[in-house]
């Protein structure tokens, strides 16, 4: 039988707008990135997985028909899709050019490249909840934002999601838009986080004024004033999305990056996932001539801030030479032995 090959290629995301919604049925806006994790695997049925990684200080092999304790979080992640993948074994490099704990997605990326190198098939949302679950198993709970904007990117369009009616609509960007993200330095991890403590108010404030996603701004005045501000976000942020996308429909700069503004003003006062040098670099940012509107992006803590700029007037000397200039990007795809590539948002 041949040789069982593949490279996964998967992009890490930035969101534009609409963070802490995917949990409650929400929307979101992100973009894919061109910093990506690519994953390598050739399959030997051993029972065993080894695994090296360029962000890692050594290989680590996985036995796949038992547990084994202690393993790091990365390889643990690992050896569930292999045995939820049935895999026999075999051998998987990874590489990537997602900074790592900025609130790019490099931990989705690396757990899409993972699945998909491994041989995972679907739709987008069945590999998204694949990944998912697997995060879990390596402690992090996390939302399905990141997944399945990872696999349905589209080059020179984000993504609009709707997590309750699981759709995916692609937005044009307009091409003189330019998105500059910028590192905080402050490194974060959604395992160790408050992330798990939001995701609780949250379901509270669910229980007592129904689904936040169908929620009214004064339905938030229902709510214990320890749920309010949380709802709160939740509501305001869905339709800032909304009017988001109107404005990226439009060609309206001004009016997208205040409500990036406005975003993170909300994620800082009421949902509480920003941080005080956070805080600065989106007040530096919007000082800065040619710059319509900053946000912290990601599930907070640390982390990126994203800007929408003219890229005429902004240039990253002006700003000491930190951050990188990024167009939306194509999402994930996987190349078989022959060098035939499957696109993943076109499936």
């Amino acid at each position: 039988m041949p040789e069982v090959h593949r490279i996964a290629r998967v992009p890490g995301r930035v969101n534009l707008i609409g963070d802490h919604t995917d949990y409650t049925g929400g929307l979101a806006l992100p973009m894919a990135i061109p910093m990506a994790t690519t994953a390598t695997f050739t399959e030997h049925p051993t029972g065993v997985l080894s695994i090296t990684s360029d962000a890692m200080e050594r290989p680590v092999e996985v036995e796949l028909g038992t547990d084994v304790p202690d393993l790091p979080s990365w390889a643990r992640l690992a050896q569930y899709l292999a045995q939820q993948l049935n895999c026999p074994g075999g051998s998987m490099s990874v590489t990537t050019t997602v900074p790592l704990g900025a609130g790019l997605s490099s931990s989705a990326s690396y757990a899409v490249a993972v699945a998909l190198a491994l041989g995972a098939t679907g739709d987008a949302w069945e590999l998204a909840e694949l990944a998912q679950a697997a995060e879990a198993a390596a402690g992090a709970n996390v939302g399905l934002l990141d997944q399945v904007a990872v696999l349905s990117a589209r080059a020179g369009f984000a993504t609009a999601i709707n997590f309750t009616a699981r759709t995916v609509t692609p937005v044009e960007i307009p091409p003189t838009w330019q998105f500059l993200i910028v590192d905080s330095g402050e490194r974060r991890s959604l395992a160790t986080s408050a992330y798990g403590d939001r995701r609780a108010s949250c379901a509270a404030a669910a229980a007592i004024i129904g689904p936040l996603a169908t929620a009214r701004l004064e339905n938030c005045s229902e709510l214990p004033a320890d749920l309010a501000p949380f709802a709160r976000h939740v509501v305001t942020e869905n339709a800032r999305v909304t009017s988001s996308i109107a404005a990226a429909r439009t060609d309206d700069a001004v009016t997208f990056g205040r409500l990036m503004t406005e975003s993170h003003q909300s994620l800082s006062k009421d949902f509480l996932v920003s941080t005080p040098g956070i805080d600065a670099l989106v007040h530096d940012l919007n000082a800065t001539p040619g710059i319509y509107g900053a946000r912290m992006t990601g599930g907070g803590f640390g982390g990126c801030v994203v800007a929408l700029c003219n890229p005429v007037v902004v240039d990253r000397e002006g700003l000491g030479g930190r951050g990188w200039f990024v167009a939306p990007s194509a999402g994930a795809t996987v190349t078989d032995r022959s060098g035939a590539v499957t696109i993943l948002a076109a499936t």
